[in-house]
């Protein structure tokens, strides 16, 4: 098999499976976060790198509202059997960066990365993110290209595939809806807040050997939590429907 139509089966196979990548970041937490040294840690420091890792999982989190929010039905979706486009996606967010939805992906992963406090982890799991979104990134373009040729081809020349480039930003035809990103984005918001959730309450349990209920990040959690239901219930009462969206 040709190196590019393995790279395209082996990204098409990570496609339908990209949706399982937050276990790997849960079940690689436990034991970096056992064997982390926090000695050099001062409050002042934690504080800082605490606010630090939500607002980049929170960018993250813009990143990936305002794509589904100003996106059409037939693109962005979130089919893991085949690729789907409807149409190519030029304008808005697509006319600065490619693949917005993994840019805001990796923004969310990163935080909560930064928060496990250990550079080490951050590097791996950064490197382990690209190795593993590059084949699916070259997947879909590669769907695209044969779906679309030329039209394709002259787009992706001028937009950047991951470093968004403002300058060549270009309003979109579609306006944002807050409704689309509370019925597509719930179930993402209350998966980041578990994490910081889950990493606070293992790291406090290591360093003290016992669990601390009264926590903001569980106080977050049960919030979102009961945002999240309050959504979901919306959604399949039909509520959050709009024509023309996903």
């Amino acid at each position: 098999m040709a190196l590019i139509h393995s790279f395209e089966t082996g990204g098409n196979f990570l496609f339908r499976y990209r949706g399982q990548i937050p276990v790997v970041l849960f079940a690689s937490a436990f034991p970096v976060i056992y064997f982390t040294d926090y000695s050099f840690l001062s409050y002042n420091m934690y504080v800082t790198l605490t606010i630090a890792s939500s607002l980049i999982s929170f960018l993250g989190l813009v990143i990936r509202s305002y794509t589904i929010g100003t996106t059409p039905k037939g693109t962005s979706g979130r089919n893991t059997k085949e690729q789907v486009a409807d149409f190519l996606n030029t304008k808005g967010i697509y006319s600065i960066v490619r693949h917005p939805l993994y840019l805001g992906n990796f923004l969310m992963w990163l935080g909560l990365l930064i928060f496990c406090l250990n550079i080490y982890y951050v590097i791996i799991i950064s490197l382990f993110f690209w190795l593993y979104y590059e084949r699916i990134m070259f997947a879909e373009e590669r769907f695209l290209e044969k779906k679309y040729g030329n039209d394709y081809l002259n787009w992706s020349k001028q937009v950047p595939a991951f470093i968004p480039s403002f300058s060549k930003f270009k309003s979109s035809e579609i306006p944002f809806s807050i409704i689309t990103v509370l019925r597509r984005e719930y179930s993402g918001i209350l998966a980041t807040v578990l994490g910081f959730a889950y990493i606070d309450q293992l790291r406090f349990y290591f360093l003290t050997q016992h669990f601390d209920w009264n926590r903001l990040s569980v106080y977050a959690l049960a919030f979102a939590a009961v945002f999240a239901l309050v959504l979901r219930t919306l959604k399949h009462s039909g509520m959050l429907n709009e024509e023309g969206r996903s």
